[in-house]
């Protein structure tokens, strides 16, 4: 292993618990050198020799052709090649219960041992401290540079993601899609876009471009914490607020005095399989950006309940759309993953939103179809595509489109490139090109008999995935032929 990357500190095991617990040392050995080191220069004092040993943990293994165990039924933590497999990790405090998981899952299937050391990537100072105060002294800012490690754009990319990894030729192959700097980097993103700490997120998020759906959401989080203790234990809101406790489930939290870009209300699940509900806002980049960071948690789906503009005249307002293709009119992802590319429906996602629809309205049969479309979805980049309707009709009867939104295709875009489970189930708050647009007094009667319902319809359906097993979502059809390891 030392021969595929320059490693030190190199232990190797066959039980992934010790491995991560060796991995959790080395780590916390690290931070702890770079806030001696910061606090050092806080009181005037410079150490930058224990700066060079702060470095991220590496994982990796070496299997042969006798170690290959090829099984067309395993979709991860399984290799397909021989040779040397590695990447950094981090924050073993977060991705613990992930780690162990991969981990094992690699040593059980080729009975070969996992390597864990230290590797030559030092930590960047902002990743490990969270405030740096403000009136430092020009020295010490000029020290700070010189001295400390700061984030290399250079080095944090999507290569492994994008598929560009494996056309280099190199002696190591990643063991994960992201470098630890990638993760890291974004964990740091999501604190400042969501305003609530990467420790909150749980397995399962759903996505809305409507703030309206909040409340609805704080109400069922309540009633979860209330009705069902022993699984569901707080409701997290933006600024890390506990917003309800299962001791506490009507408590009155203090809200903070403004929101982030996009707030994100976490409901706590002792498993990690609880619910993270994010209002991403409007259009496909704020759509790509909360999902170019949210994928480095692995989440086991996101799901996108929004709205949308109906474009067939038999819909009615407040009817549901099940996205089972898309239209790629975004164009935020073209570079990472070229419109030529389909995008795949995930078939345990789209049953479990149809049937949390029934569920909900109790609606079945042709009472059901009529309710929910089940087609094309366009997703566009123009804010105003009604004043170019006419341009566009002609595009939308050759894509039998039946709605139009701004974020879903994006969603499920990167939900293909970074191999996470994802679906969409939007409601049609307006047909513009049929006339209807809502006026003020009709889209609140809209909102308030709508905006319920469809959340409901949402959670249902992460219930009905969660109780069908996530090992059933992660589907060979997001991997390649050529993948890490690691989900």
């Amino acid at each position: 292993m030392e021969n595929a990357a320059p490693i030190t500190k190199v232990k190797q095991f066959t039980d992934a618990a010790l491995a991560v617990d060796y991995i959790d040392f080395l780590y916390q050995e690290s931070c702890e050198r770079i806030k001696t080191a910061f606090q050092g220069l806080l009181n005037g004092k410079t150490d930058e020799s224990a700066l060079q040993e702060a470095t991220y943990p590496f994982v990796g293994i070496k299997v042969t052709h006798q170690d290959l165990h090829v099984d067309a039924r395993l979709s991860f933590g399984v290799v397909s090649d021989s040779g040397y497999y590695g990447s950094t990790v981090t924050r073993p405090d977060i991705f613990k219960s992930y780690y162990l998981e991969q981990l094992y899952l690699l040593i059980a299937r080729h009975k070969v041992p996992i390597f864990v050391g230290s590797s030559n990537v030092s930590i960047p100072l902002p990743f490990v401290i969270d405030h740096i105060p403000i009136n430092l002294e020009a020295d010490q800012i000029k020290q700070l540079q010189e001295g400390f490690v700061l984030p290399n754009l250079s080095r944090i990319d999507d290569r492994v993601p994008n598929g560009e990894e494996a056309l280099l030729d190199t002696p190591l192959k990643p063991m994960a899609l992201f470098s630890a700097e990638r993760v890291d980097f974004s964990l740091h993103r999501l604190q400042h876009y969501t305003a609530t700490s990467p420790l909150h997120f749980q397995s399962f998020i759903l996505l809305t471009n409507y703030q309206r759906y909040i409340e609805a959401f704080i109400n069922y989080s309540r009633e979860q914490l209330r009705n069902d203790p022993d699984n569901y234990t707080m409701l997290i809101g933006p600024g890390n607020t506990i917003l309800a406790t299962s001791d506490q489930p009507d408590l009155q939290a203090d809200s903070i005095p403004y929101l982030p870009q996009m707030p994100a209300y976490h409901l706590l699940r002792k498993d990690g399989q609880g619910i993270t509900f994010i209002n991403i806002g409007v259009g496909p980049s704020n759509a790509k950006t909360i999902t170019d960071h949210l994928a480095v948690l692995r989440p086991d789906c996101w799901i996108m309940v929004g709205h949308c503009a109906g474009l067939r005249s038999t819909q009615m307002l407040g009817d549901y759309v099940l996205a089972h293709a898309y239209v790629r009119e975004d164009h935020v992802l073209d570079q990472d993953l070229p419109t030529w590319i389909p995008l795949p429906p995930i078939a345990e996602v789209q049953v479990a939103l149809q049937q949390a629809v029934a569920n909900i309205t109790d609606e079945t049969g042709i009472d059901l179809k009529a309710r929910m479309r089940t087609g094309t979805l366009v997703t566009t980049d123009n804010r105003n595509w009604e004043l170019q309707s006419r341009e566009l009709s002609e595009r939308f009867r050759q894509s039998r489109a039946i709605a139009v939104d701004m974020e879903s295709a994006t969603l499920a875009a990167n939900g293909f490139r970074f191999r996470v489970p994802y679906g969409t189930l939007l409601c049609v708050s307006d047909k513009p090109i049929h006339g209807e647009i809502k006026l003020q007094g009709m889209a609140n009667a809209f909102y308030q008999k709508s905006v319920s319902q469809h959340l409901s319809i949402g959670l249902e359906a992460v219930r009905l995935l969660r109780e069908a097993g996530v090992e059933q979502l992660h589907s060979r059809k997001l991997r390649g032929f050529s993948e890490p390891p690691f989900r």
